[in-house]
């Protein structure tokens, strides 16, 4: 009986030490940030050059929430980054750990509270201290890390350093500067990337798989409404706030997601208002001809605003018009990857998501307006 009682002990003692050591920490280091400009599309692009720089440097990325802004809280939402996203698929590319498990796991050991130093280019002078990072002022800032309930110590400015995952010398220069025996952990106030997404971090689109929950959604909405029919998806951005951002294209002709269509270097031309802010004509005319060149019957829509079915409908009589409630921008995402043909706007970082994903799997995808008509036809 004694015998079993000591084995007994002494497998509970091993789980327990297993349990322990089942997340073994990165010598290497580890880089984390606030996601914190935009919504979903431009934080898609930020992740990308987020991931491509932490591989640079060889540290393990945190995966951090995606910020979410719901109306009327005042507040933004923290959404854990599996909800969304499967995490296994991103070790393809390098080291991952979602934020809660490295939070509740290894910060306490090699992240303790009273040692936590956040880093940012300069000072934000209009934070609450001066000569300081400033990381928690200003919403989403504050409520990110609060959802964690992360303090910091010190900040430390890294200028003139900056994020160049493709420049040897300059990440040379950070593991100089910031070797992992003394800085375990690089929480950055913001994106350790550049805005819009580089054109060397596209690739890393291919790693970003839908989690089980979206893949459900998007596949039973596909089932129950569609049928299984081939089918065409469009995205339209009709906010006001996007037409109030499409009224300077004429002066930021590269701005959020231009160089999907235009090219990292405007090598196709420069952007039309229509292709930035299309109106009903320009939709109709360009969804009616992919419909006739496909010969698809129905149109899956995923919008911001206005979703157009009642006028396209009395254009489009034979054509079923679709779209997801309620409302979910991450499933529309999922659906308009999963389209048979793609309309996208050629400025919307939502929009550059899609295209992306559907690249990564060659399927056709094409841009209002692009390339630019003559609008007198209209």
């Amino acid at each position: 009986m004694e015998h079993y009682k000591v084995l007994l002990k002494i497998i509970v003692c091993h789980v327990i030490i297993t349990m322990v050591t089942s997340i073994n920490i990165d010598p290497k280091g580890y880089v984390m940030y606030c996601p914190c400009m935009g919504r979903f599309g431009n934080q898609a692009d930020h992740f990308l050059g987020s991931f491509s720089f932490a591989k640079a440097l060889d540290r393990t990325l945190v995966l951090p929430p995606w910020v979410e802004y719901r109306f009327p809280e005042p507040k933004s939402i923290q959404v854990p980054f599996d909800t969304y996203f499967k995490a296994e698929p991103l070790n393809e590319y390098h080291r991952v750990i979602t934020m809660e498990t490295f939070m509740s796991e290894l910060a306490p050991e090699i992240w303790p509270e009273g040692q936590r130093t956040v880093y940012c280019y300069q000072a934000r002078t209009y934070g609450s201290k001066e000569n300081d990072c400033n990381a928690k002022e200003g919403n989403p800032f504050g409520p990110f890390w609060d959802t964690f309930n992360i303090e910091f110590d010190r900040s430390e400015f890294y200028s003139p350093l900056f994020h160049d995952a493709y420049n040897p010398n300059e990440i040379n220069r950070w593991k100089q500067k910031y070797p992992s025996t003394s800085d375990p952990v690089l929480a950055f106030t913001g994106a350790p990337a550049h805005f819009p997404v580089q054109k060397n971090d596209i690739h890393i689109q291919q790693y970003l798989h839908w989690s089980d929950g979206i893949a459900e959604l998007r596949d039973k909405f596909i089932h129950d409404k569609i049928h299984g029919e081939k089918y065409v998806g469009i995205h339209l951005r009709l906010g006001s706030d996007f037409e109030n951002a499409c009224n300077h294209i004429d002066d930021s002709p590269m701005m959020f997601g231009a160089a999907q269509c235009l090219g990292h270097r405007m090598e196709h031309g420069r952007p039309s208002k229509q292709m930035c802010y299309q109106s009903d004509k320009t939709i109709l005319r360009d969804l009616t001809k992919v419909l006739k060149e496909t010969g698809y019957k129905t149109v899956f829509i995923a919008t911001d605003s206005q979703d157009l079915i009642s006028k396209l409908s009395k254009k489009l009589k034979k054509i079923t018009f679709v779209k997801y409630e309620p409302s979910n921008p991450h499933v529309d995402l999922a659906i308009l990857g999963a389209s048979d043909y793609f309309i996208g706007n050629c400025i919307s970082t939502f929009t550059a998501f899609v295209k992306r994903e559907r690249d990564v799997n060659k399927k056709p995808s094409a841009f209002w307006d692009f390339p630019p008509k003559s609008h007198d036809e209209l």
